[in-house]
């Protein structure tokens, strides 16, 4: 088994929630959706992990602080996109090489056993990145997971950029990866914010792997779930219902 870490962007505000609270403290059957991506982060066997904290990181430090086990946590005082944030890590990234699972704080059902098979996956195939990705009946809004003849991934396209073919594709990107450490780091930098938001996104990391000859994955998890978060109140509720329902 490869050293292993994990990077949870949660530096979000999450204006639409209308809480006064960072977007992933907000709670999904009373327990934070940030902690809910811990828990499953240390069940799947990984120690090593930094939270990138943003809006009101004082609230999400002392959570941190409060935990039963050592946390790293590194500030993005700017939010300036998902890229970005994992610059903030960089140095965490650099101690820690081998392979990164790159995850989002408010997605409370990215499931332990989804993090480690996608690893397996990642470890067998080679792949420099490896997106996890999901089937959704209805995947308006997601960004799509468009593969090569051979299953590898050939790009990510986000919903406003797709064409009709592209938007009838149900496969979507979790907004969750692996990447060997190393691979991940000889790009990092290069990633611009040539967008509408003047933002660094990091799927351009698997681009930039990909025009330097990498291999890029994508491994499919087995629940649509995976990919669900809450952008506003009623969001919010509804995951809380499918908690309960599902027994998660």
């Amino acid at each position: 088994m490869n050293n292993r870490s994990a990077v949870i962007l949660a530096g979000g505000e999450g204006k639409r929630m209308k809480s006064d609270i960072p977007k992933p403290m907000n709670e999904v059957l009373g327990k934070p959706m940030l902690r809910w991506v811990i828990d499953s982060v240390k069940a799947a066997g990984i120690d090593g992990i930094c939270v990138v904290t943003g809006y009101k990181t004082e609230i999400t430090e002392e959570y941190l602080r409060s935990l039963p086990f050592e946390t790293s946590h590194v500030l993005q005082s700017e939010r300036l996109g998902t890229g970005h944030a994992v610059m903030m890590a960089k140095d965490f990234l650099k101690e820690k090489g081998g392979d990164v699972v790159i995850l989002c704080g408010d997605a409370p059902f990215m499931d332990a056993k989804t993090i480690a098979d996608a690893y397996e996956a990642h470890n067998e195939s080679g792949a420099s990145a490896t997106v996890i990705s999901a089937m959704l009946d209805d995947p308006t809004g997601y960004g799509r997971i468009v593969r090569n003849a051979d299953g590898t991934l050939k790009s990510i396209v986000e919903q406003k950029e797709a064409d009709e073919e592209t938007l009838l594709i149900k496969e979507v990107n979790s907004g969750g990866y692996w990447f060997d450490t190393n691979d991940l780091l000889s790009v990092l930098d290069d990633i611009k914010a040539n967008n509408s938001a003047k933002e660094y996104y990091l799927p351009d990391a698997l681009y930039l792997l990909l025009q330097n000859g990498k291999k890029v994955g994508a491994f499919t998890a087995d629940s649509p779930d995976t990919v669900l978060g809450a952008n506003d109140p009623a969001q919010l509720q509804e995951l809380n219902e499918i908690a309960k329902a599902k027994g998660y």
